[in-house]
């Protein structure tokens, strides 16, 4: 050190210094990287243990005693839901599995044998090339046989996979072309025999226990059981689709909203209780068209608000409280004349109030206005209505407030004028915007299948399984919405998945698919 020039000392300084701060920076990004290690195991544990749980609860009410309270249909709807369930959990506990985990043993199903008076499609999977890497000529040994069950309406077949075994006798290499990859691995169903249970199911609003009966008369003999696993691993495989579906849907500057009553059975009640299915689709006048449901366990607003989280766009809906506290956080209300208009025809149904026919005309000029406003361009829109609708509304207002002073409280009529006087900002803000509709009714008619599947299944048999059939249904109404055959989208979707990158999950969404057939 003595020997060292000054300029030379100070140059080691700053050599060691940098050092010295490199090394501190590589410690305190080991450190981070252990404490998000750190964070990940314990929010895995977390949520292993909250599956863990759940999971016991449903095994020991598949297998425990039944409720004699239900009849036996009920007890049938009930178990293939709990099955389901059952699947579901399981799948999500396999893929919390870490890669330095062992895998565990998992016993191989004893499946019958596929009618043999079934029509056979042969698959044939061999290698790309007849040679060996080491140059010589594979020699043909064997070959390995699984059949599938696939479905195309109407129709079973069966799909015999024939992947041969090819070996060289110079290395004595075996060769032998792997299995497509599918969403049920070594599972008997195809992804259109999938498919086609989950159309079934949530489209056509057929139970398992049904279209047990549907493919035991065509030949098949199909126990609900598996049927029900199949629902519930592809409800876990489908939902990233919704996840990317609900992130476009909350980019979109103006929403529709509605909720609807659905019966839910907790594992191990003896009676339903009321459950929500919330509905949050695009405007018809938007570029996306879109449909997400949302299962809850209740009513209350904190749903819709852990729904739309930061969003801060314009929301169609109908005059419930729980979206009050929404409004309060930035987001803008845009009411439905539609259920204005409905105040005033239940009145005039009752009793022929000459003030609700009158209301009941006016409001019908300003929709004979948004009818011809359809096929317009926004601005050509927001122009009709300030030139035409506007003075309407206006009138409509004036008269409005004139006969409430005339009626006296408490009155049905009172009720109807109320109504609208004291929502008429929110009711003619789409007076102002070109984007906005006058009412709520496409989401009303989104809701509808969801009251038709009611007859049918009764009700939902659990939070997972009603949040379940929100997720599936929100593709298949997108689907329609989009002009495709939902039955053809799920099953070309299914075929893709397994092998799809999750960075392009996008192009698998309704509005963005293209049928690869």
């Amino acid at each position: 050190m003595s020997q060292l020039s000054p300029d030379q000392l100070r140059h080691l300084a700053a050599t060691l210094m940098s050092q010295v701060e490199q090394q501190d920076q590589a410690l305190q990004e080991r450190e981070q990287a252990l404490e998000q290690s750190q964070k990940t195991l314990r929010h895995t544990e977390q949520v292993n243990q909250k599956l863990t749980y759940e999971l016991a609860v449903l095994k020991r009410h598949a297998f425990g005693k039944r409720s004699e309270q239900l009849n036996l249909l009920q007890i049938s709807l009930l178990e293939e839901g709990v099955e389901a369930d059952i699947a579901a959990i399981e799948t999500e506990l396999e893929d919390l599995i870490t890669l330095d985990a062992p895998p565990a043993t998992k016993k191989t199903p004893k499946r019958a044998p596929l009618p043999p008076e079934l029509p056979r499609t042969e698959i044939r999977h061999d290698p790309e090339s007849e040679h060996c890497t080491c140059g010589c000529q594979l020699r043909r040994i064997g070959e390995e046989i699984s059949e599938k069950l696939d479905y195309t309406p109407g129709v079973f077949h069966v799909e015999r996979h024939i992947r041969g075994k090819w070996v060289c006798d110079q290395c004595e290499t075996l060769t032998q072309a792997p299995m497509p990859a599918q969403i049920i691995d070594k599972g008997i169903a195809t992804a259109g025999l999938l498919a086609q249970v989950l159309i079934a199911k949530y489209a056509d609003h057929l139970p398992l226990y049904r279209q047990e009966q549907i493919f035991a008369r065509a030949g098949v003999p199909m126990p609900r059981s598996p049927l029900a696993e199949w629902v519930g691993i592809c409800g876990v495989r489908l939902q990233p689709l919704v996840d990317a579906l609900r992130d476009l849907l909350l980019a979109e500057p103006v929403l529709h909203a509605d909720e609807t009553p659905v019966p839910m059975l907790a594992p191990g009640k003896k009676k339903t209780h009321r459950a929500y299915l919330w509905a949050y689709a695009t405007t018809p006048y938007a570029g996306l068209k879109a449909v997400v449901y949302d299962f809850t366990d209740g009513r209350g607003g904190q749903h819709a608000r852990d729904f739309l989280g930061t969003w801060q766009g314009k929301l169609v809906c109908d005059d419930y409280s729980g979206y009050k506290q929404s409004f309060a956080k930035g987001v803008t209300e845009i009411g439905c004349m539609a259920h204005a208009r409905r105040k005033f025809v239940d009145l005039h149904v009752a009793d022929k109030s000459q003030i609700a026919g009158q209301a009941i005309d006016l409001i019908g000029q300003l929709y004979q206005i948004e009818r011809e406003a359809q096929s317009l361009t926004e601005e050509e829109r927001q122009q009709l209505r300030d030139t035409r609708a506007r003075p309407i509304a206006d009138a409509l207002h004036r008269w409005m407030l004139a006969q409430r002073e005339k009626v006296p409280n408490g009155t049905a009529t009172a009720k109807a004028l109320d109504y609208s006087l004291k929502r008429w900002t929110a009711l003619t803000r789409y007076l102002d915007d070109g984007r906005l509709p006058i009412d709520n009714n496409r989401v009303e008619n989104l809701i509808r299948p969801w009251a038709l599947g009611r007859s049918n299944w009764l009700f939902a048999g659990s939070l997972r399984s009603g949040q379940r059939a929100a997720a599936i249904m929100s593709l298949i109404q997108c689907a329609k919405l989009n002009g495709h055959d939902p039955y053809a989208y799920l099953r070309d979707v299914l075929e893709r998945l397994p092998t799809h990158k999750a960075s392009q999950i996008h192009e698998l969404l309704p509005h963005n698919w293209q049928h690869t057939a």
